[in-house]
């Protein structure tokens, strides 16, 4: 009766050991599969991010300037400038103050759209198609379209403005004035974009929790605000502030547009500093340096935005 025994147990563990190897084949060509299927997504990413990063780092450790047939090794030169330049430290400046009012202001004003459009069916379609316009229109045809509203001279906003006795305000031609009126073209250009995540994300919040919380005494509009929606939309709200973050710091074409950093580098951002030093001024080597500061103080705001919202976030 042993040898019967020893024989089954061993066919059931070779048994065992082939479906092991077969299992490990399996999961194997699996995996060749996958990353034979992400390959074109990876080259991409290799060649049209990794890559030029890269370079870019190479260049700021030069003297590069466009055009030059050769280039010499400076080490940190170019970063030893950057500190000791106030041009940069202006630009860094608008950059951080026009970041945080127009990424905040308009979240704020995104948000409190998609509540209204919910609220009220009455012309919702309307209104999301009216406030998403400035997402889906050109945004140097619009700068060029609030260039003109608000001309010194000629722009309806001042023509309203003196015939209702009021001084005119040169809202583009003061140095005082001109970044807070980009903040508020900004925040306009933004809203619209996060009206419509808002939207989605009050979508998945279920109606019974609102009928639960009025029935727990949360009556006022306000409560149901605070105990229902606000907690269950934390990961659409935490999604939409770093994206709008990013967006506000990247801002390039309606500067171009409308001041050309002017006046006197009142509305110079980050993107057109590197832009001119480039382009304008053929300082590869500079604009690389002043990239790669640019790059890494991004990455650190949205990186300390992200740990502090996220600990207020609830996941269901």
């Amino acid at each position: 009766m042993t040898a019967p025994i020893a024989v089954s147990g061993a066919t059931g563990l070779r048994g065992m050991n082939d479906s092991a190897r077969a299992l490990r084949r399996r999961f194997a060509g699996e995996a060749r599969l996958g990353w034979l299927i992400a390959s074109p997504a990876f080259a991409g990413l290799l060649v049209f991010a990794l890559a030029p990063c890269l370079v870019v780092f190479a260049m700021a450790l030069s003297d590069w300037q466009l055009g030059a047939p050769s280039a010499r090794f400076v080490g940190a030169a170019n970063f030893r400038a950057l500190a000791a330049d106030d041009g940069f430290w202006i630009s860094a400046r608008n950059t951080l103050v026009y970041g945080i009012a127009v990424s905040s202001g308009s979240v704020l004003l995104g948000l409190a759209l998609a509540l209204l459009i919910e609220a009220s069916p009455l012309g919702r379609l309307f209104f999301r198609t009216a406030f998403f316009l400035p997402v889906v229109s050109t945004t140097v045809a619009m700068a060029v379209v609030w260039e003109f509203l608000l001309h010194p001279t000629l722009g309806p906003v001042n023509v309203a403005l003196k015939r209702l006795g009021l001084a005119q305000v040169p809202f583009l031609a003061d140095a005082d004035l001109v970044l807070p009126t980009l903040c508020a073209i900004g925040i306009w250009e933004n809203a619209g974009f996060n009206m419509v995540l808002f939207l989605a994300g009050l979508r998945t919040i279920p109606s019974d929790l609102y009928e639960a919380a009025a029935l727990d005494g949360a009556q006022p509009a306000w409560e149901r605000f605070w105990t229902v929606t606000f907690p269950l939309l934390g990961p659409t709200l935490l999604f939409v502030a770093v994206i709008s973050l990013v967006r506000s710091f990247k801002v390039f074409d309606t500067i171009v547009a409308i001041t050309q950093g002017g006046p006197h580098r009142a509305s110079e951002v980050m993107l057109f500093t590197i832009y001119q030093e480039g382009f304008g001024f053929f300082r590869i080597g500079y604009a690389s340096a002043l990239t790669i500061v640019f790059l890494i103080a991004l990455v650190g705001v949205t990186t300390l935005q992200m740990r502090l919202l996220e600990r207020r976030v609830h996941y269901r």
